[in-house]
Protein backbone atom coordinates (compact mmCIF):
# COMPACT_ATOMS: atom_id res chain seq x y z
CA UNK A 1 0.00 0.00 0.00
CA UNK A 2 0.68 3.39 -1.24
CA UNK A 3 -0.70 6.46 0.65
CA UNK A 4 -1.08 10.31 1.25
CA UNK A 5 -3.03 12.22 3.27
CA UNK A 6 -3.57 15.36 1.05
CA UNK A 7 -6.26 16.63 -1.10
CA UNK A 8 -8.24 13.22 -0.61
CA UNK A 9 -11.76 15.27 -1.10
CA UNK A 10 -10.69 16.63 -4.69
CA UNK A 11 -8.77 13.43 -5.75
CA UNK A 12 -10.41 11.72 -8.52
CA UNK A 13 -10.30 7.60 -7.92
CA UNK A 14 -10.72 4.27 -9.46
CA UNK A 15 -11.47 0.98 -8.15
CA UNK A 16 -10.71 -2.34 -10.68
CA UNK A 17 -11.80 -5.57 -9.86
CA UNK A 18 -9.39 -8.63 -11.36
CA UNK A 19 -11.96 -9.37 -13.96
CA UNK A 20 -11.30 -6.24 -15.52
CA UNK A 21 -14.72 -3.77 -14.20
CA UNK A 22 -13.82 -0.82 -12.80
CA UNK A 23 -15.74 1.83 -11.36
CA UNK A 24 -14.56 5.28 -10.84
CA UNK A 25 -15.79 7.97 -7.95
CA UNK A 26 -13.80 10.16 -5.39
CA UNK A 27 -10.84 9.36 -3.05
CA UNK A 28 -12.38 8.78 0.68
CA UNK A 29 -9.65 8.83 3.47
CA UNK A 30 -6.26 8.55 2.58
CA UNK A 31 -4.84 9.03 -1.34
CA UNK A 32 -2.86 6.02 -2.70
CA UNK A 33 -3.38 2.63 -3.61
CA UNK A 34 -4.59 -0.72 -1.98
CA UNK A 35 -5.18 -4.11 -2.85
CA UNK A 36 -7.44 -6.59 -1.28
CA UNK A 37 -10.29 -9.26 -1.47
CA UNK A 38 -13.42 -7.45 -2.47
CA UNK A 39 -16.41 -8.43 0.33
CA UNK A 40 -19.24 -6.26 0.89
CA UNK A 41 -20.80 -6.12 4.29
CA UNK A 42 -25.36 -5.67 4.44
CA UNK A 43 -24.86 -3.56 8.07
CA UNK A 44 -26.70 -0.36 7.70
CA UNK A 45 -24.74 0.52 11.50
CA UNK A 46 -21.96 -0.55 13.15
CA UNK A 47 -19.33 0.78 10.63
CA UNK A 48 -16.75 1.28 13.22
CA UNK A 49 -16.74 -2.44 14.63
CA UNK A 50 -16.37 -3.74 10.95
CA UNK A 51 -13.74 -1.26 10.33
CA UNK A 52 -11.32 -2.63 13.63
CA UNK A 53 -12.39 -6.20 13.12
CA UNK A 54 -9.36 -8.01 12.64
CA UNK A 55 -11.25 -10.58 10.75
CA UNK A 56 -11.35 -8.22 7.66
CA UNK A 57 -7.48 -8.36 7.55
CA UNK A 58 -6.49 -7.92 3.99
CA UNK A 59 -9.75 -7.51 2.37
CA UNK A 60 -11.38 -4.10 0.94
CA UNK A 61 -15.14 -3.77 2.23
CA UNK A 62 -17.92 -2.63 0.53
CA UNK A 63 -20.68 -1.26 2.76
CA UNK A 64 -24.16 -1.52 0.67
CA UNK A 65 -26.02 0.76 2.74
CA UNK A 66 -25.46 4.21 1.16
CA UNK A 67 -25.23 6.15 3.70
CA UNK A 68 -21.69 5.69 5.61
CA UNK A 69 -20.48 7.83 8.40
CA UNK A 70 -23.58 9.75 9.86
CA UNK A 71 -22.17 9.53 13.58
CA UNK A 72 -18.78 9.79 13.09
CA UNK A 73 -16.36 8.06 14.73
CA UNK A 74 -16.07 7.78 19.05
CA UNK A 75 -13.35 6.55 20.85
CA UNK A 76 -15.36 3.41 22.64
CA UNK A 77 -16.54 1.42 19.41
CA UNK A 78 -13.51 0.02 18.43
CA UNK A 79 -12.66 -3.63 18.15
CA UNK A 80 -9.46 -3.63 18.38
CA UNK A 81 -6.27 -1.17 18.28
CA UNK A 82 -6.37 0.36 14.54
CA UNK A 83 -8.57 -0.19 11.56
CA UNK A 84 -7.94 -3.49 9.84
CA UNK A 85 -9.52 -3.05 6.39
CA UNK A 86 -7.62 -3.37 3.80
CA UNK A 87 -9.62 -0.63 1.55
CA UNK A 88 -13.20 1.16 1.76
CA UNK A 89 -16.11 1.47 -0.49
CA UNK A 90 -18.86 3.95 -0.16
CA UNK A 91 -21.47 5.45 -1.70
CA UNK A 92 -22.94 8.84 -0.02
CA UNK A 93 -20.35 9.32 2.62
CA UNK A 94 -21.73 11.55 5.84
CA UNK A 95 -20.61 15.61 5.04
CA UNK A 96 -20.91 16.57 8.90
CA UNK A 97 -21.49 13.43 11.53
CA UNK A 98 -24.17 13.86 14.01
CA UNK A 99 -23.81 12.19 17.43
CA UNK A 100 -23.06 13.25 20.93
CA UNK A 101 -20.25 10.57 21.15
CA UNK A 102 -18.74 11.62 18.01
CA UNK A 103 -14.80 12.65 18.15
CA UNK A 104 -14.13 13.42 14.72
CA UNK A 105 -15.20 12.17 11.27
CA UNK A 106 -15.29 9.03 9.42
CA UNK A 107 -12.93 10.08 6.37
CA UNK A 108 -10.73 11.76 9.16
CA UNK A 109 -9.96 8.60 11.16
CA UNK A 110 -9.92 6.43 7.48
CA UNK A 111 -6.85 9.34 6.37
CA UNK A 112 -5.50 9.59 9.89
CA UNK A 113 -5.13 5.64 10.02
CA UNK A 114 -4.05 5.41 6.15
CA UNK A 115 -7.06 3.85 4.91
CA UNK A 116 -7.49 4.11 1.18
CA UNK A 117 -10.98 4.33 -0.10
CA UNK A 118 -13.39 5.30 -2.82
CA UNK A 119 -16.95 7.36 -2.67
CA UNK A 120 -19.30 8.27 -5.00
CA UNK A 121 -19.66 4.93 -6.69
CA UNK A 122 -22.70 2.91 -7.62
CA UNK A 123 -22.00 0.49 -4.81
CA UNK A 124 -25.56 -1.47 -5.18
CA UNK A 125 -24.30 -2.58 -8.83
CA UNK A 126 -20.67 -3.50 -7.47
CA UNK A 127 -22.56 -5.98 -4.86
CA UNK A 128 -24.44 -6.93 -7.61
CA UNK A 129 -21.38 -7.90 -10.00
CA UNK A 130 -19.89 -9.53 -6.48
CA UNK A 131 -22.76 -11.78 -5.64
CA UNK A 132 -22.74 -13.06 -9.19
CA UNK A 133 -18.93 -13.63 -10.49
CA UNK A 134 -18.25 -14.41 -6.39
CA UNK A 135 -15.32 -12.53 -3.97
CA UNK A 136 -12.49 -11.52 -6.32
CA UNK A 137 -9.10 -9.39 -5.65
CA UNK A 138 -9.39 -5.52 -6.03
CA UNK A 139 -7.55 -1.93 -6.00
CA UNK A 140 -8.16 1.26 -5.09
CA UNK A 141 -6.06 4.16 -7.05
CA UNK A 142 -6.09 7.71 -6.36
CA UNK A 143 -3.82 10.56 -6.46
CA UNK A 144 -0.33 9.75 -7.67
CA UNK A 145 -1.31 5.88 -8.10
CA UNK A 146 -3.59 7.30 -11.26
CA UNK A 147 -0.38 9.27 -12.35
CA UNK A 148 -0.86 12.59 -11.04
CA UNK A 149 -4.28 12.39 -11.14
CA UNK A 150 -4.95 10.95 -14.99
CA UNK A 151 -6.57 8.05 -15.10
CA UNK A 152 -4.49 5.02 -16.19
CA UNK A 153 -5.70 2.62 -18.85
CA UNK A 154 -7.99 -0.35 -16.87
CA UNK A 155 -5.80 -2.86 -18.52
CA UNK A 156 -2.30 -1.86 -16.37
CA UNK A 157 -4.34 -1.77 -13.07
CA UNK A 158 -5.88 -5.16 -13.69
CA UNK A 159 -2.77 -6.23 -14.02
CA UNK A 160 -1.59 -4.69 -10.98
CA UNK A 161 -4.84 -5.73 -9.51
CA UNK A 162 -3.92 -9.45 -10.68
CA UNK A 163 -0.25 -9.74 -8.30
CA UNK A 164 -1.83 -9.63 -5.38
CA UNK A 165 -2.16 -12.45 -3.07
CA UNK A 166 -5.00 -14.07 -3.27
CA UNK A 167 -7.51 -14.98 0.06
CA UNK A 168 -7.63 -19.07 -0.72
CA UNK A 169 -4.30 -20.32 1.13
CA UNK A 170 -3.71 -16.57 3.25
CA UNK A 171 -2.53 -18.04 6.12
CA UNK A 172 -3.36 -14.40 8.50
CA UNK A 173 -3.98 -15.33 12.06
CA UNK A 174 -0.52 -14.53 13.60
CA UNK A 175 0.08 -11.19 11.76
CA UNK A 176 -3.51 -9.70 13.49
CA UNK A 177 -3.36 -11.66 17.12
CA UNK A 178 -1.34 -10.40 20.49
CA UNK A 179 1.83 -11.19 20.86
CA UNK A 180 1.82 -11.45 24.45
CA UNK A 181 -1.28 -13.02 26.41
CA UNK A 182 -3.33 -11.04 28.65
CA UNK A 183 -5.97 -10.86 30.99
CA UNK A 184 -9.26 -9.67 31.30
CA UNK A 185 -10.46 -10.00 34.42
CA UNK A 186 -14.30 -11.08 35.27
CA UNK A 187 -16.75 -8.80 36.32
CA UNK A 188 -18.36 -9.48 40.27
CA UNK A 189 -17.28 -12.33 41.42
CA UNK A 190 -14.53 -15.05 39.74
CA UNK A 191 -16.22 -18.19 38.99
CA UNK A 192 -14.39 -19.88 35.90
CA UNK A 193 -10.85 -19.25 34.35
CA UNK A 194 -11.11 -19.55 30.14
CA UNK A 195 -8.45 -19.76 27.91
CA UNK A 196 -8.88 -17.93 24.65
CA UNK A 197 -6.65 -17.96 21.92
CA UNK A 198 -6.60 -15.05 19.76
CA UNK A 199 -6.91 -15.74 16.37
CA UNK A 200 -8.13 -11.84 15.72
CA UNK A 201 -10.60 -11.68 18.67
CA UNK A 202 -12.89 -8.50 19.06
CA UNK A 203 -12.47 -6.62 21.82
CA UNK A 204 -15.77 -6.87 23.27
CA UNK A 205 -15.86 -11.11 23.32
CA UNK A 206 -13.59 -11.59 26.09
CA UNK A 207 -15.85 -8.30 28.10
CA UNK A 208 -19.23 -10.47 27.56
CA UNK A 209 -17.60 -13.06 28.76
CA UNK A 210 -16.25 -11.23 31.95
CA UNK A 211 -19.74 -9.71 32.31
CA UNK A 212 -20.60 -13.62 33.48
CA UNK A 213 -17.61 -13.92 36.17
CA UNK A 214 -15.33 -15.55 33.43
CA UNK A 215 -11.52 -14.50 34.16
CA UNK A 216 -10.12 -14.41 30.32
CA UNK A 217 -6.48 -15.14 29.35
CA UNK A 218 -6.34 -13.99 25.43
CA UNK A 219 -3.72 -16.02 24.39
CA UNK A 220 -1.52 -15.52 21.22
CA UNK A 221 -2.49 -17.60 17.75
CA UNK A 222 0.87 -19.24 18.47
CA UNK A 223 -0.15 -20.43 21.83
CA UNK A 224 0.92 -24.48 22.52
CA UNK A 225 -0.92 -26.83 24.23
CA UNK A 226 1.22 -26.52 27.58
CA UNK A 227 0.99 -22.88 27.80
CA UNK A 228 -3.46 -23.14 27.59
CA UNK A 229 -3.13 -25.89 30.19
CA UNK A 230 -0.56 -23.77 32.50
CA UNK A 231 -3.22 -21.33 33.56
CA UNK A 232 -5.74 -24.47 34.53
CA UNK A 233 -8.28 -23.08 32.41
CA UNK A 234 -11.89 -24.45 33.22
CA UNK A 235 -12.95 -24.13 29.34
CA UNK A 236 -11.30 -22.77 26.07
CA UNK A 237 -12.00 -20.24 23.38
CA UNK A 238 -11.48 -20.37 19.79
CA UNK A 239 -11.62 -16.53 18.15
CA UNK A 240 -12.84 -15.19 15.11
CA UNK A 241 -10.15 -14.40 12.77
CA UNK A 242 -8.88 -13.71 8.79
CA UNK A 243 -7.66 -16.40 6.29
CA UNK A 244 -7.91 -19.81 5.01
CA UNK A 245 -8.40 -22.42 7.91
CA UNK A 246 -6.94 -24.75 5.89
CA UNK A 247 -3.89 -22.99 6.44
CA UNK A 248 -4.05 -23.26 10.13
CA UNK A 249 -2.05 -25.63 12.93
CA UNK A 250 -4.76 -27.64 14.51
CA UNK A 251 -2.40 -29.00 17.59
CA UNK A 252 -3.82 -26.98 20.28
CA UNK A 253 -7.80 -27.73 18.85
CA UNK A 254 -7.24 -31.33 19.17
CA UNK A 255 -5.08 -31.39 22.92
CA UNK A 256 -8.07 -29.67 24.13
CA UNK A 257 -11.07 -32.27 22.27
CA UNK A 258 -8.72 -35.00 23.71
CA UNK A 259 -8.93 -33.83 27.20
CA UNK A 260 -12.37 -33.14 26.71
CA UNK A 261 -12.17 -29.59 27.80
CA UNK A 262 -15.44 -27.87 27.46
CA UNK A 263 -14.67 -25.55 24.46
CA UNK A 264 -16.37 -22.80 22.57
CA UNK A 265 -15.52 -21.53 19.26
CA UNK A 266 -16.52 -18.60 17.25
CA UNK A 267 -15.99 -17.94 13.25
CA UNK A 268 -12.80 -18.81 12.62
CA UNK A 269 -12.69 -21.12 15.61
CA UNK A 270 -15.72 -23.31 14.06
CA UNK A 271 -13.93 -23.66 10.93
CA UNK A 272 -10.78 -24.81 12.99
CA UNK A 273 -12.99 -27.10 14.94
CA UNK A 274 -14.73 -28.32 11.89
CA UNK A 275 -11.64 -29.34 10.47
CA UNK A 276 -10.48 -31.05 13.73
CA UNK A 277 -13.06 -33.12 13.78
CA UNK A 278 -12.19 -34.32 10.15
CA UNK A 279 -14.70 -32.25 8.26
CA UNK A 280 -13.45 -30.01 5.09
CA UNK A 281 -13.85 -26.03 4.78
CA UNK A 282 -14.52 -24.13 1.26
CA UNK A 283 -14.68 -21.17 -0.02
CA UNK A 284 -18.07 -19.59 0.12
CA UNK A 285 -18.94 -17.88 -3.17
CA UNK A 286 -18.77 -14.21 -1.87
CA UNK A 287 -19.40 -15.03 2.39
CA UNK A 288 -21.75 -13.88 4.97
CA UNK A 289 -21.05 -10.17 5.87
CA UNK A 290 -23.24 -8.15 7.85
CA UNK A 291 -25.10 -7.64 11.08
CA UNK A 292 -28.72 -8.92 9.43
CA UNK A 293 -28.46 -12.74 8.66
CA UNK A 294 -30.71 -15.44 9.87
CA UNK A 295 -29.97 -18.55 11.56
CA UNK A 296 -32.13 -21.17 12.98
CA UNK A 297 -30.52 -22.93 16.05
CA UNK A 298 -31.75 -26.61 15.14
CA UNK A 299 -32.18 -27.56 19.06
CA UNK A 300 -34.48 -25.37 19.64
CA UNK A 301 -36.39 -24.15 16.13
CA UNK A 302 -35.53 -20.73 17.24
CA UNK A 303 -34.38 -17.75 14.22
CA UNK A 304 -31.14 -15.81 15.04
CA UNK A 305 -30.83 -12.13 13.57
CA UNK A 306 -26.83 -12.17 13.72
CA UNK A 307 -23.92 -10.48 12.89
CA UNK A 308 -21.42 -12.63 10.44
CA UNK A 309 -18.02 -12.37 8.73
CA UNK A 310 -16.95 -15.20 7.21
CA UNK A 311 -15.99 -16.10 3.74
CA UNK A 312 -14.93 -19.96 4.29
CA UNK A 313 -17.43 -22.63 5.54
CA UNK A 314 -17.46 -25.83 7.21
CA UNK A 315 -18.81 -28.61 4.67
CA UNK A 316 -20.60 -31.11 7.20
CA UNK A 317 -23.66 -33.09 6.66
CA UNK A 318 -26.84 -31.52 7.28
CA UNK A 319 -29.16 -34.00 8.08
CA UNK A 320 -27.24 -37.08 10.01
CA UNK A 321 -25.08 -37.73 12.81
CA UNK A 322 -21.03 -37.68 11.87
CA UNK A 323 -19.02 -40.15 13.60
CA UNK A 324 -15.67 -38.25 14.47
CA UNK A 325 -12.51 -39.15 16.14
CA UNK A 326 -13.75 -37.57 19.36
CA UNK A 327 -17.24 -39.04 19.56
CA UNK A 328 -20.96 -37.78 17.59
CA UNK A 329 -21.02 -34.28 16.14
CA UNK A 330 -23.49 -32.84 14.29
CA UNK A 331 -24.77 -29.14 12.29
CA UNK A 332 -26.07 -26.81 15.50
CA UNK A 333 -26.90 -24.42 13.86
CA UNK A 334 -27.65 -23.59 9.72
CA UNK A 335 -28.36 -20.27 7.71
CA UNK A 336 -31.68 -19.67 6.21
CA UNK A 337 -30.28 -18.14 3.21
CA UNK A 338 -28.06 -20.68 1.73
CA UNK A 339 -28.13 -23.69 4.10
CA UNK A 340 -24.47 -23.40 5.46
CA UNK A 341 -23.19 -25.09 8.28
CA UNK A 342 -23.10 -22.00 11.17
CA UNK A 343 -22.43 -24.13 14.05
CA UNK A 344 -21.45 -27.79 15.10
CA UNK A 345 -22.19 -29.85 18.65
CA UNK A 346 -20.03 -32.69 20.23
CA UNK A 347 -22.59 -35.02 21.56
CA UNK A 348 -20.07 -36.89 23.76
CA UNK A 349 -18.08 -33.99 24.78
CA UNK A 350 -18.72 -30.85 26.13
CA UNK A 351 -17.56 -28.48 22.78
CA UNK A 352 -19.70 -26.25 20.39
CA UNK A 353 -19.23 -23.92 18.16
CA UNK A 354 -20.65 -21.41 15.62
CA UNK A 355 -19.98 -19.59 12.71
CA UNK A 356 -21.28 -15.98 13.41
CA UNK A 357 -20.43 -13.03 16.49
CA UNK A 358 -22.63 -13.67 19.87
CA UNK A 359 -20.99 -10.49 21.04
CA UNK A 360 -23.10 -8.08 19.34
CA UNK A 361 -20.53 -5.78 18.44
CA UNK A 362 -22.15 -4.17 15.99
CA UNK A 363 -25.15 -6.51 16.02
CA UNK A 364 -28.73 -7.95 17.36
CA UNK A 365 -28.20 -9.40 20.68
CA UNK A 366 -29.97 -12.83 19.85
CA UNK A 367 -27.14 -14.90 19.73
CA UNK A 368 -25.96 -13.92 23.54
CA UNK A 369 -27.58 -17.41 25.07
CA UNK A 370 -24.90 -18.82 23.20
CA UNK A 371 -22.01 -17.54 26.15
CA UNK A 372 -24.31 -18.55 28.73
CA UNK A 373 -24.34 -22.38 27.17
CA UNK A 374 -20.65 -22.18 27.63
CA UNK A 375 -21.05 -21.37 31.11
CA UNK A 376 -23.25 -24.01 31.73
CA UNK A 377 -20.88 -26.25 30.18
CA UNK A 378 -18.48 -25.64 32.35
CA UNK A 379 -20.59 -25.56 35.31
CA UNK A 380 -21.28 -28.95 34.50
CA UNK A 381 -17.77 -30.20 33.97
CA UNK A 382 -17.01 -28.91 37.32
CA UNK A 383 -19.82 -30.83 38.97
Amino acid sequence: MTLSTRGAAQAPAVLVLEDGRSFRGRAYGAVGETFGEAVFSTGMTGYQETLTDPSYHRQVVVMTAPHIGNTGVNDEDDESGRIWVAGYVVRDPARVPSNWRSRRSLDEELTRQGIVGISGIDTRALTRHLRERGAMRVGIFSGDALAGGLLTDDATLTARVKEAPRMKGANLSAEVATTETYVVPAVGTKRFTVAAIDLGIKGMTPQRMAERGIEVHVLPATATVDDVYAIAPDGVFLSNGPGDPATADLTVVKGVLERATPLFGICFGNQLLGRALGFGTYKLKYGHRGINQPVQDRSTGKVEVTAHNHGFAVDAPLDQISETPYGRAEVSHVCLNDNVVEGLRLLDRPVFSVQYHPEAAAGPHDAAYLFDRFTSLMEGQRA
